[in-house]
């Protein structure tokens, strides 16, 4: 009992709410959200997304965070403490962040990289052909970026909730929130006229992305946009990673859930929606509807220094301001990652939180560098259940997201939507005296729709549903 008192805890609604955010807004709401909505029919995607994030992520969020503030313990600990049987979805939980932050600090090096790149001028190298794979295939460059970016994060954990955590994404959020806004405005400002004579305009990309094109539309690819949407929102919102356990957790007691967790869901929705805005409109100006078919780091690395480079002397500038963002962006969603697994270790183990992030900064820069090798000295490729053709960060990635992801959320949903009962969040949520306007819809998500919809999203990860 002297421990939950003892535990630290955000200051404020306000703090939880822009570490929450923080969290949900990283590298794959920027290039991943851009990119499937693009693919997925623009508007038809977005309208699918918000419906999601307003049922099937609002349950998720609500329960994770509930559990934390219920528990007052790390994902390790929370879920045996909910009903002891049940602690193996803890291990679940907590694997998953252990296994996402080597490689999420790999690529945050790359975003360093080329940060560094735009801010001393040199962003038209970062444009030329062969930037990108050259330099992820090198030896000492990699390592170095992404030590450095760990490094930092560890820093942040090191120094607590309050004055690491909760202080850093005070200052950082904001300033993250300006720059989308400052560039999505810009992008949609652009006109650009080709070799052939073909004028394209921001507005033009803009309507691209948020008018739904129903064309060609089958029920096969209705579900292709649902899932795909679904898969997105364990991005956004944090959930099944144990995330949002470790920082509800923090929460106070007679803090009103329902009220943060709805800004966290506005806060969410609205810097993804307009990472589209910042980034379609602009590949789509300088290089047609072709090239918003790049996907991934070929998206971030590879099309975007090109259309920085087509903007003349403003693009440098750009570049550097956008490379900034995703800077923050990554930053803010590492930290969250790395709290989840020093706050379990904590819980756990009874460690002191310096120990905790000793050992879990070993573990990621063991497994970084594995990744940073694996595209150059450990390289090789193998053929994922899925189809897809992956070296040693796409194989972590398929674990953690693909089949570790959905596993977690289906085992949360079977624990307190059947075995303890949905009043145990509920009680929870409405403690404070708060009304939990969408109790009905609560109940029927968790214990209906959202399983059935993570156990398709599971079959279909791992290759063995193939119709859709």
């Amino acid at each position: 009992m002297k421990k939950e008192k003892s535990r630290h805890s955000f200051s404020g609604s306000l703090g939880f709410v822009l570490a929450a955010a923080g969290s949900a807004v990283g590298l794959g709401n920027i290039w991943r959200f851009p990119y499937l909505a693009a693919k997925d029919g623009g508007g038809l995607y977005l309208v699918i997304y918000l419906i999601l994030a307003l049922t099937f992520g609002f349950a998720l969020l609500t329960t994770e965070i509930a559990i934390g503030r219920k528990t007052k313990q790390s994902p390790l600990t929370a879920y045996g403490k909910i009903k002891e049987k049940w602690g193996f979805l803890g291990v679940l939980a907590c694997l998953v962040p252990v296994i996402i932050m080597p490689y999420y600090c790999v690529i945050g090096g790359w975003v360093v990289k080329y940060f560094l790149a735009y801010l001393t001028g040199d962003g038209a190298a970062a444009a030329a052909d062969g930037y990108f794979t050259g330099y992820i295939t090198g030896t000492v460059q990699p390592l170095v970026f992404m030590a450095a970016f760990l490094a930092v994060v560890a820093f942040i954990i090191f120094r607590g909730v309050n004055r690491g955590i909760e202080s850093f994404s005070k200052v950082l959020m904001p300033l993250l929130l300006l720059m989308v806004v400052g560039i999505a405005v810009f992008s949609l400002t652009i006109q650009f006229t080709d070799d052939a004579g073909v004028k394209r305009t921001g507005m033009e990309g803009f309507q691209i992305y948020v008018v739904p094109n129903l064309k060609g539309l089958t029920v096969k690819g209705f579900f292709t946009v649902l899932l795909d949407a679904m898969g997105q929102l364990f991005f956004s919102l944090s959930v099944a990673m144990g995330i949002m356990i470790a920082y509800g957790s923090y929460v106070q007691d007679d803090a009103n859930l329902v009220k943060s967790i709805n800004q966290i869901e506005i806060f969410d929705t609205a810097v993804a929606f307009l990472a589209g805005v910042m980034i379609i409109p602009a590949v789509y100006t300088f290089m047609g509807r072709e090239g918003m078919e790049a996907s991934g780091p070929g998206l971030m690395f590879v099309s975007l220094p090109k259309v920085f480079a087509s903007m003349g002397k403003v693009g440098n500038l750009i570049g550097c301001l956008f490379f900034a963002m995703v800077l923050f962006a990554a930053l803010t969603s590492a930290v969250s990652v790395m709290e989840a697994v020093v706050s379990s270790l904590m819980d756990k183990f009874q460690m002191s939180r310096t120990k905790a992030t000793v050992v879990e900064v070993a573990i990621a820069l063991a497994g970084g560098v594995l990744v940073c090798l694996g595209y150059n000295k450990l390289y090789f490729e193998i053929k994922l259940p899925n189809g897809a053709v992956a070296q040693i960060l796409d194989i972590m990635d398929y674990i953690s997201n693909n089949c570790l992801m959905p596993l977690v959320a289906i085992g949360t949903c079977v624990l307190i939507g059947w075995v303890t009962g949905p009043k145990t969040v509920i009680q929870e949520v409405e403690k404070t005296g708060c009304k939990f306007g969408r109790k009905r819809l609560y109940i029927v998500m968790l214990r209906y729709i959202a399983p059935v919809l993570l156990v398709v999203l599971l079959l279909k990860s791992i290759g063995i549903l193939t119709v859709i």
